[in-house]
């Protein structure tokens, strides 16, 4: 039952772009995202229904003719197509580890962080709008760390930054932003990690910038000589209120902020990577959030942002933190590939096919991801954009406990609110808006009971498939 179609995430354009070569594993590709869409948590045999299902799946991850980069161009040209109704993009890089540890015979995996943890790491370059609306993923790597490699640290520093794990920033900034280089204004947004001289310094395109927190009190031209020092002895240039999320057992909170902002030139490491363009100083802007006085007993929330974009007064500042605070995008991305698909589930004999798993399953991720954030952006819209027809009436009917629907669908914001109501959402005024947790357990329930609805209403009243 295919609980997410619409125009903007439609299965059939994934497939038919990610270049494979038979029409049979395409069909196999489309059947199988469409199983997991409406069962994300499920294990493969789960989500296909028959034994026979489950082998064909189970071929199409082995197959010679699947490849994760196939699968992935495919999502990447549908990303691309969407990115283009937008004049700013903004590309949201992060990394995760999948943790394989109890699959014991599964072949190609590597040490996490520690040597008795193995597991795979995954780097992903998200597309989304200013207002944190998931367009796709651009790009997406994944590795296995050798486990000879544990323990030398020593030797790694004396490696090319080419051979060393950071390369993986530059490597994406370079693959998303050549696919994005007719797009207005792309802008890549990283945590600390990304805080590496090689990515300020990297080639990238014209409309291409840069917005990364900053960890290092890097060397800068002035008298006060480091970056944080430097932009701390600014003026005060505006307030501004930050929500932070519940994290750790403590609750949601809002944080009021002062901002501070600087040009500053940072100079290049003591002992930076070989070649001339790791040797030259750069001009950057830095912004500075910083809540001065917090709640006792709670750590204040700190921002040093550094970006290549213009600041030039206090709205440019707000800018750059409002670009910010979408980050957290990839990182629920993530934690529905782990906790919502239950990725690290899967129980598959080689890195190998793990990887063309990921594939898929990104994209099931992905939808779940988009619906929670489109209800947000576009709420009026119909909720036949997104389900069934039988679906939005046996959804109506659940909620308002009454045997007949509305002849018009209902808005989509109304719709996406009763599915998280199905998944325990409770609709408070001081709940705010539901989160993909709680829709993607109602899409769970909304499952089971369109399936009842349609098995108790006549075919007249069932209703044709939406587009």
């Amino acid at each position: 039952m295919g609980l997410i179609i619409s125009m903007r995430f439609s299965i059939s354009e994934e497939v038919k772009s990610s270049g494979l070569p038979d029409i049979r594993l395409e069909r196999r590709f489309e059947t199988i995202v469409g199983k997991l869409v409406a069962q994300p948590e499920a294990s493969i045999p789960q989500a296909m229904g028959s034994w026979g299902q489950s082998k064909a799946a189970y071929r199409f991850f082995a197959s010679d003719f699947v490849t994760a980069e196939g699968i992935r161009a495919g999502c990447a040209k549908s990303c691309i197509e969407r990115a283009k109704r937008h004049s700013t993009v903004l590309i949201i890089q992060d990394t995760t580890s999948l943790d394989f540890t109890g699959h014991l015979k599964t072949k190609g995996l590597g040490y996490l962080e520690t040597p008795k943890r193995m597991g795979l790491f995954v780097h992903t370059a998200l597309a989304a709008t200013t207002e944190g609306v998931p367009l796709g993923i651009l790009a997406q790597d994944t590795w296995a760390r050798d486990l000879e490699e544990y323990g030398k640290k020593h030797d790694r520093r004396k490696r090319p930054f080419e051979e060393k794990e950071s390369v993986k920033w530059v490597k994406m900034l370079e693959a998303s932003t050549t696919l994005l280089r007719n797009i207005k204004e792309t802008i890549t947004v990283a945590d600390s990690e990304a805080d590496i001289y090689e990515l300020f310094v990297a080639e990238k395109p014209a409309n291409a910038h840069l917005l990364i927190r900053s960890t290092h009190n890097r060397r800068v031209e002035g008298q006060a000589r480091l970056l944080w020092d430097t932009v701390m002895q600014g003026p005060v240039k505006g307030q501004v209120s930050v929500e932070v999320g519940a994290r750790d057992g403590k609750p949601g909170r809002t944080a009021e902020c002062s901002v501070r902002f600087q040009t500053v030139t940072v100079y290049p490491p003591r002992n930076p990577s070989p070649g001339p363009r790791h040797r030259h100083k750069v001009t950057l802007q830095a912004v500075l959030v910083w809540e001065e006085a917090p709640p006792e007993g709670v750590e204040p929330l700190c921002w040093l942002l550094v970006t290549t974009l213009q600041v030039e007064n206090f709205a440019d500042a707000l800018r750059c933190v409002g670009y910010y605070r979408q980050r957290w995008l990839v990182e629920r991305y993530h934690f529905v590939l782990k906790s919502g698909c239950r990725i690290e589930r899967l129980q598959l004999e080689t890195a190998e096919r793990i990887e063309r798993a990921l594939a898929v399953y990104s994209l099931v991720a992905l939808r779940l991801l988009w619906l929670t954030h489109e209800a947000r952006d576009t709420p009026d819209a119909p909720a036949s954009c997104v389900l069934q027809e039988h679906e939005w009436q046996a959804l109506y009917c659940k909620i308002h406990r009454t045997s007949t629907p509305p002849p018009e669908p209902p808005k989509l914001r109304e719709a996406v609110r009763w599915i998280a109501q199905l998944g325990g959402f409770l609709g408070r005024k001081s709940d705010g808006e539901p989160g993909v947790m709680v829709i993607w357990r109602g899409l769970r329930r909304l499952e089971d009971i369109a399936d009842t609805w349609l098995l108790l209403r006549p075919p007249e009243h069932a209703g044709a498939t939406s587009p």
